[in-house]
């Protein structure tokens, strides 16, 4: 369900939409129904699961650290330097990127860029545990 989602500037609305899938699937393992009125923290509890949310912040941060140890010259990090202030963009709200969605979650989990070089570390930091 989430694969790619490392490369998705995700809003809310996709988190919930997830969210969601994902608890139908859990309750559904656990023979519950939404009539039954288990809370979800007790179903991810007795399936041993974490959030989808913590995971697709993990996959996140975990492509970023692997984009980041890369060279400068690697076709990746290229795209960086691209400069699309000549686009010509529509009106409204500008869409969320993916550069806005890497910094509100290093900024949740108080992480700093340059820890990336140092990968055990970093992949310390940014992991999930699933709560068994």
């Amino acid at each position: 369900m989430i694969y790619g989602a490392e490369c998705w500037p995700a809003k809310k609305k996709h988190t919930n939409k997830i969210n969601v899938a994902e608890m139908r699937m859990l309750r559904w393992m656990c023979g519950y129904t939404r009539k039954d009125r288990m809370r979800n923290e007790y179903i991810r509890k007795k399936v041993g699961v974490a959030p989808i949310e913590d995971k697709l912040r993990e996959s996140r941060l975990r492509w970023f650290g692997h984009l980041n140890r890369r060279p400068i010259e690697a076709p990746v990090r290229k795209i960086e330097l691209l400069d699309f202030a000549h686009v010509q963009r529509g009106r409204g709200r500008p869409k969320k990127t993916w550069q806005e969605t890497i910094r509100s979650d290093l900024s949740y989990l108080d992480l700093d860029k340059n820890l990336v070089t140092d990968r055990a570390q970093w992949k310390q930091r940014i992991h999930v545990a699933d709560p068994t």
